[in-house]
């Protein structure tokens, strides 16, 4: 979603603003804008439709100059993208907003303040919280009190940064659903939408939790909690790395985050597998005990999230034994729910803010949850905050829009919740002791499939023409086939959809003509027989069938069949091994395509609003 990014400092912030707006990019826009106190007392605003570049270019052209100041990068919801409605919003000469979220009540607000007498110059909710702090201020309250006063008439999820230009000494910011960290400098201080925006100028963070309400000064801040006391919150240093959102010599931050996969796990695994076991620990102190009780397991996820969760509850079901319901977010934070006795609540996010996620997670705790467990990769997002116990994937900074690696170590964490399961459940030691094995010889099953990546290169020209695809799997490989056909519609834009392999007589089968690429994951598992049954049917109906199979599944390439090897796994694995191609085949096609990979179009990173 939108980026904020905020400073206060004895130097000129404009350069700051702009190299943090660069590093939200990955968060997905479609304009950008800062706002900065200029030195004759004024406001000096650049906004900008489209890329953040043609905003540096702005700033090149009409150097701005200022101490204190305000950025944004706008993804659109009320109002098209377009100049007028990119942030900063002004009101008068002497206010300037920045803000992420809806505001649901923005239209009442809105026919208040036109019969008040203010002119809107936007369709965005945004603009009434502007217009509502400027009226505080003119009534003569300082900028913190203005902000305090309006919060409390916004209904909706909001992050805020506001700056008056009358008061040079101060930034205002606050959070209610929206996620905001503070950097802290010497003698200068910042606001962003997330850590990463300013790593170049510090690598020390508050994250301000719900309700909080902060003022940042040159020497210091001061942090109100939701019920207006004033609160010390933790200074904790980040250990990423500052070049950590640089491409390097791949061509896409996707490509890159691909390749990364393999140490992306192998992190992920360190210090959380023993020699023959998993290690308890790895979830926290009280895990073994609230696993060990756990008699259901409910996972709540959106998106590629979520295919993450439908592979662990084969896992789930055929090891550990207990029941498995998997849930959209969107969907179970708006219907009503049945607690199974003694059940582990899992939630599964790459950022840790995905709003439907936090809500769902927030209804579990109030209906009666035995405990919640989160998988994240951000150990100061709210999602790891508000859970009992946490596994942290180590995926490190993710900035493509369409998820990998992160999707990958999200199956590595699940799969280690599985045997934790299974163990407390009398799984056999030398079966734990194979599935260990199995994750240990992970890393190097990677980089077999990631060594044939120029053959999935020329695979990819089949499909640039193509206006579907399907994607056939089953077991535990329908959720890959699931997650292949996300990735390419996401990042190519052909529509493609997945089905288990055994469901085409039921409908899909209707589709299949020469026109229809179907791709198949196919491992040598239990279903492999089934699975080629399924598959002679496309090829009866004039189907081109590009099937993913390791080296032991006996199928030949002939006319019809494009046959891609990978090394052969073993079952358990195969989810997260046969992944990866469908990832590379997505890339390759997009790239052919020439469509923004790493930004595709209409889509967000961290989905922070319903």
């Amino acid at each position: 979603m939108c980026g904020i990014v905020g400073a206060i400092a004895q130097r000129p912030v404009a350069a700051i603003l702009l190299e943090g707006l660069k590093r939200l990019e990955y968060r997905g826009y479609d304009s950008a804008g800062l706002a900065v106190l200029s030195a004759d007392g004024g406001i000096c605003r650049l906004r900008t439709l489209g890329k953040v570049a043609k905003l540096v270019d702005a700033v090149a052209a009409e150097p701005v100059g200022g101490t204190v100041g305000i950025a944004h990068t706008r993804w659109a919801t009320h109002g098209e993208p377009s100049t007028e409605n990119a942030h900063p919003h002004l009101s008068g000469d002497r206010c300037a907003i920045v803000h992420n979220g809806i505001i649901e009540n923005h239209a009442a607000l809105r026919a208040e303040q036109i019969a008040a007498g203010h002119r809107f110059t936007s369709q965005t909710d945004t603009e009434v919280v502007v217009h509502a702090i400027y009226d505080e201020l003119d009534a003569g309250y300082s900028l913190t009190d203005a902000v305090r006063r309006t919060r409390g008439r916004l209904e909706g999820a909001y992050a805020l940064g506001v700056i008056d230009a009358r008061d040079p000494t101060r930034l205002v910011a606050t959070r209610q659903g929206s996620p905001l960290v503070i950097g802290v400098g010497f003698q200068e201080h910042f606001i962003a939408s997330d850590v990463f925006a300013l790593l170049p100028v510090t690598n020390r963070f508050i994250f301000l939790e719900e309700g909080d309400l902060a003022e940042l000064r040159l020497d210091g801040v001061t942090i109100w909690d939701r019920a207006g006391d004033i609160v010390e919150r933790p200074v904790r240093e980040s250990r990423v790395a500052a070049d950590s959102a640089e491409r390097g010599e791949y061509r896409h931050f996707m490509l890159k985050e691909i390749f990364e996969q393999p140490r992306a796990i192998a992190d992920t695994l360190e210090g959380r597998i023993g020699a023959e076991r998993v290690l308890p620990e790895a979830f926290g102190l009280e895990a073994e005990a609230v696993l060990a009780t756990a008699r259901a397991v409910t996972i709540v996820a959106c998106g590629t999230s979520y295919h993450a969760g439908l592979v662990a509850k084969y896992w789930i079901e055929a090891l550990a034994n207990i029941p498995c319901r998997v849930e959209v977010a969107s969907e179970y934070r708006y219907r009503k729910h049945v607690v199974p006795e003694d059940a582990l609540f899992v939630t599964i996010s790459q950022s840790g803010e995905t709003a439907d996620t936090l809500a769902a997670l927030r209804i579990a705790k109030e209906s009666g949850y035995a405990k919640t467990l989160a998988i994240c990769n951000v150990p100061e997002s709210s999602l790891v905050r508000e859970s009992d116990l946490v596994l942290l994937t180590h995926a490190g900074p993710e900035i493509g829009v369409a998820s990998t690696k992160a999707f990958t170590t999200q199956l590595v964490a699940l799969l280690l919740l599985t045997l934790s399961l299974a163990r407390t459940r009398g799984m056999d030691a030398d079966a734990e002791a194979r599935a260990v094995g199995l994750l240990r010889g992970l890393t190097a099953k990677l980089e077999e499939v990631l060594a044939i990546d120029a053959r999935i290169a020329e695979l990819a020209e089949h499909f640039i023409e193509k206006k579907h695809c399907l994607f056939l799997g089953r077991g535990e490989e329908y959720p890959i086939a699931m997650e292949g056909a996300l990735k390419l519609k996401e990042i190519s834009y052909i529509h493609a959809e997945a089905y288990p392999a055994g469901e085409l007589k039921h409908g899909p089968l209707a589709l299949i003509d020469e026109d229809m690429p179907v791709v198949a994951v196919a491992p040598n598992n239990a279903l492999l027989e089934k699975l080629k049954s399924n598959l002679e049917e496309v090829r009866a109906r004039g189907g081109q069938l590009f099937v993913f199979a390791d080296t032991q599944v006996p199928m030949q390439e002939e006319p019809g069949i494009t046959v891609i090897r990978l090394p052969e796994t073993g079952d358990l694995i195969d989810p997260i091994v046969f992944t990866i191609p469908m990832q590379l085949l997505a890339y390759h096609v997009a790239t052919l395509k020439g469509t923004d990979v790493d930004q595709p179009r209409n889509l967000a990173k961290s989905v922070t609003v319903e």
